[in-house]
């Protein structure tokens, strides 16, 4: 999935169909057009609503026709929305808020998940990671967010092809090194007779007919007998083109160059075969596809044009009855690489250990302290009870309280032996104190009764 329908099979193919009036009698019932393909971007969403949207406007619709795909990819098309009108930019301005409302929410997602709570977060700094949109301007559409959107799309879907092979590689050597750790685990019987199986099997899935080169003439008229059912002495280049051209769009995209490889594809591929790897066919069909690009794409816009198209049928390569090298016959990865996948595998599988067993030894420790928060939690019950136990046989009597009188200023301290009344101290006791002297008042005394 390259850049055919990023913006070549949306913006150049929207440019490149023109709508035809027909009579009414002529007219057929509406049909819904087929939802284009996922391209897999995380902006898809947004890139094909902001496509929608500048299509309804006959300003842009017009200089689209006029551009190729060379203006549309370098971003000079992109000035040309100041001229659209105003409804269609109040909805990119809309789209363009949603898309960065999306992309804060998928940030604080993932910040939640990653860092702890009460964090302050830079949403502005972080927006600058995404390419596709001007993180500067968050609230309106501007011809620097339509430029921006079609480079990174662009680079995007360039890397997509690359990005598939590497991933298919390391598919493959997964495969190998699993077959080979489970031979290392047979006794030499049992392994002798495995790798009988392993050989019996890849000698049958050789055991194909022959495969016709992607875009030859070979190819080419066998789809024209077999899948459109045509008279092969007839075949015509040109009227073939116009068949396959499914979306009548003028032009041969990915998904429609790849549909003509079904038919090889089927030789070679069956679901239904144990020795038929279904992954391996999805590379066999981009394999395919890339060598029709880079023999007949002259311009390299990821899109086949009816000119390039014939121009193809007039090379040598076009009709040579040569045939096409599966994967399997090719080598997908060296020994050496093999070699290194696998010590990456071991250092991955090391690390895990080492992660397992911290967390085993986590786990003990959290069992062994619950064990012990166990334990004194059962302590502090028993103590409840036993105290609940004595308070019930011997019962809690109220503490007394301690009353307190003040004396009269002139009162005596009270004789032990012979109490006072209340309020009264004995005549005996008073001693007038001499009159040259000072007179300290007598300080009241309390009585503790």
């Amino acid at each position: 999935m390259q850049l055919s329908w990023l913006l070549a099979t949306a913006l150049f193919a929207a440019a490149a169909s023109v709508p035809i009036d027909r009579p009414k009698a002529e007219k057929k019932a509406e049909e819904t057009p087929p939802e284009p393909p996922d391209t897999g971007l995380y902006y898809h969403r947004y890139l094909q609503e902001v496509i929608n949207v500048l299509e309804t406007d006959s300003h842009f619709r017009e200089k689209l026709q006029a551009a190729n795909a060379e203006d549309i990819k370098s971003g000079k098309l992109s000035k040309e929305l100041d001229f659209v009108s105003h409804h269609v930019r109040t909805k990119l301005d809309e789209l363009k808020r949603q898309e960065v409302s999306r992309l804060r929410m998928l940030l604080k997602a993932k910040m939640d998940a990653t860092m702890e709570q009460n964090v302050q977060i830079d949403h502005l700094g972080l927006l600058k990671q995404f390419e596709h949109l001007d993180p500067q301007n968050q609230h309106t559409f501007e011809a620097r967010d339509l430029e921006l959107l079609i480079q990174a799309a662009t680079k995007d879907l360039e890397n997509y092809d690359a990005a598939h092979h590497e991933e298919f590689k390391r598919y493959e050597m997964l495969k190998e090194h699993e077959r080979r750790e489970y031979l290392k685990s047979l006794d030499e019987e049992k392994r002798r007779a495995e790798e009988a199986r392993f050989q019996e099997l890849r000698q049958k899935h050789k055991e194909h007919p022959k495969i016709n080169v992607p875009g030859s003439r070979d190819q080419l008229k066998e789809v024209w007998e077999e899948t459109d059912g045509l008279d092969p002495s007839e075949f015509n280049p040109k009227t073939f083109f116009k068949l396959h051209d499914t979306n009548s769009d003028g032009v041969l995209d990915e998904q429609e160059l790849e549909a003509l490889f079904t038919k090889e594809l089927e030789k070679v591929y069956d679901p239904r075969n144990e020795e038929d790897d279904m992954l391996e066919m999805e590379e066999e069909r981009l394999r395919m596809r890339e060598h029709v690009m880079k023999n007949v794409d002259l311009n390299q816009d990821r899109l086949v044009t009816l000119e390039e198209f014939l121009k193809s049928t007039e090379k040598k390569e076009f009709n040579e009855a040569g045939g096409w090298e599966t994967v399997d016959e090719t080598q997908v990865y060296s020994e050496a690489e093999l070699q290194r996948f696998e010590a990456e595998l071991a250092a991955q599988e090391a690390e895990l250990g080492r992660r397992a067993e911290q967390l085993k030894r986590q786990h003990q420790d959290l069992q062994e302290q619950q064990v012990r928060l166990d334990a004194q939690k059962k302590e502090y019950q028993q103590a409840v009870l036993h105290m609940e136990q004595r308070k019930t046989q011997q019962g809690e009597a109220p503490a007394e309280e301690l009353k307190f009188q003040a004396q009269p200023p002139h009162a005596a301290p009270a004789d032990p032996a012979v109490p006072a009344a209340p309020g009264h101290a004995p005549e005996q006791n008073h001693v007038e104190p001499p009159q040259n002297q000072q007179q300290t008042p007598p300080q009241p005394e309390v009585q503790i009764q």
